[in-house]
């Protein structure tokens, strides 16, 4: 399986996944870490994909994905954003909608 066929089996296996800097437990940047934070919050279940790993999942993510910026947050095989996009849908009241979807 080459990394595009991965990445595109991960986003579409997995309810909730977050490419992200580092991991859950430790981000290795404010972008990824105040996304981290907003899904805590919500008390999801979520895989998360440290891109610092491996460069080249970068650079696969950003071909499928045509996002230019780490993190990326896909619910249900949709790209919903990045850090900026996720805080204004939770400052919205929207976000909790979204992962709503994900349980059905």
């Amino acid at each position: 399986m080459t990394l595009n066929e991965k990445i595109v089996q991960d986003i579409e296996n997995t309810t909730i996944i977050l490419y992200m800097k580092g991991t859950k437990e430790r981000p290795s940047c404010g972008f990824s870490a105040r996304v981290v934070s907003v899904l805590n919050r919500h008390s999801v279940v979520y895989q998360d994909v440290n891109v610092l790993e491996d460069p080249e999942i970068r650079v696969r993510l950003f071909e499928h994905s045509n996002w230019s910026t780490i993190p990326q947050l896909f619910v249900k095989g949709e790209l919903i954003g990045g850090c900026d996009i996720v805080m204004e849908l939770e400052n919205k009241g929207k976000f909790g909608d979204i992962l709503a979807q994900s349980e059905t």
